[in-house]
């Protein structure tokens, strides 16, 4: 651009930047957009750092910690310690939150028997899931260095334990933007009873709002308000909505701020929302056999079964990262009522996402993870001693279980062991840090490189750690 030309656009901006009423607006508006100057949308698809295996996430992320021993890692050697408490030798560096290291050995009542080509040992409480044992990449040697739920669960998304960093979900998104025009790129699904992290688990962080998480409930409207009130018609929300995105725009281009540009972004995509969102929920369309599949018309299974669902529904409508989050497998106490409980409500619903997802052609695209933020001690938690079935667990960063199944990943396969006691790893450590780079790697990123720069230096996700674990790839 010459001077004059420079000039002449400073110029017009003058001119339509004093004009009253929407015709000065509007010509403002134009121009931008013909600078090439209008806010972008952060949701853009971007390239990414090498051809990807998956294009997008779904997390079943299993709030409260369940019990690799009572699920994934079997430890027949602790009938010998039932009852009993260990050496101090064997304890003495334990992370505990509320027992003590001289707490008795809590023996597993669970039947472990191979599953699939594979024989991957899993418990009689995932009946459903030893169908699909060759797809999954279990992880048995998973560690962390956060012993309490909430620092856990910040770790495990945001990649340490302090609030106010970008969540996985948003990283993703902000790296790759979402092929979703009519859906949020980051969808937040939730089941259960309890939370510890809540909205800590999906924030942006410093990253720009468009990049959070966005809660979509599973029945009535997906989003609180989304409907028009009385009254207010699609014409005149559209046209206040248009204003709006002018002044917006007129603000954006004297600040910089790119926050305007996401919250133009917001406003357009609730506007879109608002049709798509109600047809997303419904199932009308979907056959009998695949709704028996998941178990949507029953219970227990429904409300965790009907977010699975539609997180299939939703990766197939491009959106990025689904998060699904079923609270609380924090079982200090009664374990194997909890457990019972909440394999009952779970098991079924996740081997079907599997399973359709395969049916369909789109596991090989979608990367499908399991897991909670840390394990359970081999040690039990008896809070009333004088009630035989009130034995649980407490948490155990040190060696926990977590699976991996599609783009990407190499199934039917368990990576790493504990030892025969499951207090510490033997094999194969994986940190979280390697989980987060590992699936960075499967959606075409390189996590050393996926960084945003904030108060002066870059910030990344998997902090100033993690490896890719090449034994998980396909």
């Amino acid at each position: 651009m010459n001077w004059q030309d420079f000039r002449a656009i400073q110029s017009r901006r003058s001119f339509f930047s004093q004009c009253a009423g929407g015709v000065g607006l509007a010509a403002l508006a134009h121009l931008l957009q013909v600078e090439g100057r209008a806010a972008t949308d952060p949701l853009a698809v971007k390239a990414p750092h090498f051809a990807p295996r998956a294009k997008n996430v779904i997390f079943l992320f299993m709030e409260g910690a369940p019990s690799q021993m009572d699920l994934f890692d079997p430890k027949p050697a602790l009938q010998k310690w039932h009852g009993q408490p260990l050496p101090p030798s064997l304890t003495k560096d334990l992370k505990l939150a509320f027992i003590k290291p001289t707490a008795a050995v809590l023996a597993s009542p669970r039947q472990f028997t191979p599953a699939g080509q594979c024989g991957m040992e899993l418990s009689d409480l995932l009946p459903h899931l030893r169908t699909v044992a060759d797809e999954l990449c279990l992880v048995r040697s998973m560690y962390s260095e956060a012993f309490n739920h909430h620092p856990g669960q910040l770790l495990l998304f945001t990649g340490h334990t302090t609030f106010g960093r970008p969540t996985m979900g948003a990283w993703v998104t902000y790296g790759l933007g979402s092929e979703s025009r009519d859906l949020p790129g980051f969808v937040v699904l939730t089941s259960g009873v309890g939370t510890s992290g809540g909205s800590d688990n999906f924030a942006s962080g410093f990253l720009p709002s468009s990049y959070a998480g966005t809660v979509l409930r599973n029945t009535g409207d997906p989003i609180l308000y989304l409907s028009n009130p009385a009254g207010i018609s699609a014409e005149s929300q559209r046209a206040r909505l248009d204003a709006i995105r002018d002044l917006n725009g007129m603000r954006q281009q004297a600040t910089g701020d790119e926050e305007i540009a996401s919250r133009i972004h917001n406003y357009e995509l609730a506007f879109r929302m608002q049709t798509a969102a109600p047809e997303l929920l419904d199932f009308s369309k979907e056959s009998p056999a695949t709704l028996e599949m998941y178990g949507v018309g029953k219970e227990p299974t429904r409300p965790f079964a009907t977010n699975c669902l539609l997180a299939r529904r939703m990766v197939e409508r491009g959106v990025r990262f689904v998060m699904l989050m079923h609270a609380s497998w924090d079982h200090h106490s009664t374990i194997n009522k909890g457990l019972e409980r909440n394999c009952g409500i779970t098991d079924q619903p996740t081997a079907a996402l599997i399973k359709d997802l395969k049916q369909r052609g789109l596991l090989d695209e979608t990367l499908v993870v399991w897991g909670g933020e840390f394990g359970r001690t081999p040690m039990a938690e008896l809070r009333r001693p004088e009630d035989a079935d009130n034995a649980g667990r407490d948490h155990h960063p040190n060696g926990f279980s977590l699976w991996l199944a599609g783009g990407g990943i190499r199934g039917g396969q368990v990576i790493g062991s504990t030892d025969e006691l499951g207090l510490n790893i033997v094999e194969d450590k994986v940190h979280v840090h390697d989980l987060q780079a590992t699936i960075l790697h499967c959606l075409g990123m390189d996590h050393t490189r996926l960084t945003y720069r904030h108060m002066g230096r870059d910030f990344r996700l998997t902090d100033i750690g993690g490896e890719v674990v090449r034994k998980m790839l396909a």
